[in-house]
């Protein structure tokens, strides 16, 4: 059985782990095969924690769904990021950051049930339009929200992968994507 909650503070480790799993699987052959295989759910279970986003004041709003009581997905909502910078929201769009089913929950109506989430989330939050950026590579993804009613509006930029060594980042373009919530 589906059910989709709200994130508490213990599920940090969890929905890394979610996280984790769906780069590796959604960005195989896009995003460098180095950085896949480093990613670390201890290290991103913290990063949740740092930046608090249990905290029913928070910003942003993640939802886990789980299957059967095991994590399989989560999404995070709410204002719009300017440049995709946490620090400089635009009250006057919602914005789906991130959406994330575990790959073994692939096509089993998982992902549709937490857009489904989100949208009530962000229609309560009184926003009539969303929007959410997607690597441009990723045609899954991109079928997966054109086929819910989202279109590409035009605007770009790129995702910075940091790389190890002291290297330069790899730049992967992204899409942006726009979708009405009042109907």
């Amino acid at each position: 059985m589906l059910t989709i909650r709200r994130e508490e503070p213990e599920d940090a480790e969890a929905i890394a782990r979610v996280h984790i799993h769906g780069w590796q699987a959604g960005y195989a052959g896009i995003m460098p095969d180095e950085v896949l295989r480093r990613l670390n759910p201890l290290a991103w279970a913290q990063r949740r924690r740092d930046l608090g986003t249990a905290d029913p004041e928070h910003p942003f709003t993640t939802l886990l769904a789980e299957v059967d009581g095991v994590p399989a997905g989560f999404t995070t909502f709410g204002p719009y990021r300017n440049d995709q910078d946490r620090d400089d929201l635009d009250p006057a769009y919602g914005e789906m950051l991130a959406m994330y089913v575990e790959p073994a929950h692939w096509g089993d109506g998982t992902a549709r049930a937490l857009l489904a989430a989100a949208h009530d989330g962000l229609t309560a939050r009184g926003w009539r339009e969303y929007r959410l950026w997607v690597l441009e590579d990723n045609a899954r993804a991109r079928r997966f929200y054109e086929r819910a009613g989202l279109s590409a509006d035009g605007q770009r930029s790129t995702y910075p992968v940091p790389l190890a060594g002291g290297r330069p980042p790899v730049h992967l373009d992204e899409v942006r994507y726009v979708g009405r919530l009042d109907g």
